[in-house]
């Protein structure tokens, strides 16, 4: 991924606080529930929105766009 491409992807600063914020809700759940009670995949959305939050970058949405592109009979853009 080149770095235009990279930089069109940011998340604006609002959607940035809306990931911190959703983040902290998931967090504060884990906390409460315990480390160790919670299973390890409730780990990943935490960690994925706390770095979305910190960088603008949100790792699903990179994903699905991924996946879209390389979608069987959709023609590249």
């Amino acid at each position: 991924m080149n770095l235009e491409k990279a930089n069109t992807m940011k998340s604006s600063g609002a959607m940035r606080i809306w990931y911190a914020i959703f983040a902290i809700i998931i967090w504060l759940g884990i906390y409460l529930t315990g480390f160790s009670t919670v299973h390890w995949l409730l780990y990943l959305p935490a960690v994925g929105l706390t770095f979305a939050a910190i960088t603008g970058i949100c790792p699903s949405q990179v994903a699905i766009f991924g996946l879209m592109k390389a979608a069987p009979g959709r023609p590249n853009a």
